[in-house]
Parts: C-alpha cells; structure tokens; sequence
C-alpha cells in the first residue's frame, strides 16, 4: 500500500505549522505501507496543482492531509469538503478569494472516503482527545481536502482519500490567552493512529 501523505507549511505569521512538524515525525518503520510525505503551500490553487502532480506520479491507494485548525481542543478528522473558497485572511500569495467555486464542475461537496468513525475512536482509545468536524472552513485547508476528493473522483479512483486538522502546540499559544493546545507527541501518535486504520482498512 502507498499513502501520499500531506502537511501545509506555517501561515497567518505563525513561524510553524503543527501539521507539516507532526508529518515529518510520522514514523514509516511502523507500517508495512509506504509514506510519502509533503510538504503544501498554504495557498489556493498552488496546494490541490502540487498534490494532484503527486497524485498522478505516485497513484496512491491514500491521499491524507493534515492541517492545523487553531482554537480546536482536539484532533478533527474532517467529513465533507465543499465547493467554496471564502478566505477570511489572506493565503501566504496574498490571495483572498471570496465566494468562489473551487472546480465549476466540481459537485456542491465531496465527503472523505476514510474511515472517520473508526479513527476517531481508535484515537480516543489512545487518550488522544477527538472528534468528527463537519466543516473544514472555507480556506486553504478545505480547498485542499475538497480538490484531493474531486480528483480522486474524476480519475474514478478507488483510493481513499481524507483531512484531519491539529490543535495549535504549546509553544504557539504562549501568547494566546486561554487558547487550547496539544502536543506535538500526541498530534505524531494521532495521525500514525489515523494510517493504521486506513491501512486496515485497505487490507480488509
């Protein structure tokens, strides 16, 4: 099994992104998959160009992306992209769309086709606090997760393709009062916990 395996790099004057750190700490020892790792830029049309080259190289059986929603207490694994680039900032381009599709062939959504329930449970299990979100936002992250499953379906690929979003760490919220945070640790084990069920699931 191959999994492409995602992370977007710092934005909005952050000098880290959770997502891209934790992705790079992914160990591949524990897997009999193979993990490709990536490194996004967190910009609109950029990030799904970069992937989808990756995509058609590589052909994996699982696209993930990571991506960090500061102000979450938990680990999010995502549920639906949507159809909508709507950026409250701008992206590290400086472009800021507003109300615009992202493909105009594209349906109004696209739902993951990992098996969400099932690591979110896994990771709850851990003591890893998680949950299922039902909204991606309408910037980059969404745009990623959105154009990752309108390719996956156009190519009428049997792969699976998902997005988990990360907490803030520690050393982020230093001066963010009251901001919720997780460690850069438990992020690793999550998503490790994450491809262990995908690979399962592939398996089966």
């Amino acid at each position: 099994m191959k999994i492409l395996l995602t992370g977007f790099e710092a934005f909005e004057g952050e000098k880290l992104n959770p997502a891209l750190e934790a992705v790079k700490l992914v160990s591949q020892e524990k897997f009999q998959a193979e993990i490709i790792k990536l490194k996004v830029p967190t910009v609109f049309n950029k990030s799904i160009d970069l992937v989808a080259d990756k995509i058609k190289e590589l052909k994996p059986d699982a696209v993930l992306a990571i991506g960090q929603a500061g102000g979450r207490p938990t680990i999010t694994v995502e549920r639906v992209g949507i159809n909508v680039d709507d950026a409250r900032i701008k992206d590290n381009d400086g472009n800021q769309p507003e109300d615009s599709k992202i493909f105009e062939d594209g349906k109004n959504a696209y739902f993951a086709t990992i098996p969400i329930k099932e690591i979110v449970e896994k990771i709850k299990e851990e003591g890893i606090p998680a949950s299922i979100s039902n909204t991606a936002g309408t910037f980059v992250c969404n745009h990623l997760m959105y154009g990752i499953l309108y390719l996956l379906e156009k190519e009428s690929s049997n792969s699976m393709g998902g997005f988990i979003h990360v907490p803030y760490i520690p050393c982020q919220v230093v001066d963010k009062n009251n901001m919720p945070s997780m460690s850069l640790e438990n992020i690793v084990r999550a998503i490790e916990i994450a491809i262990g069920v995908i690979t399962e699931e592939y398996e089966d």
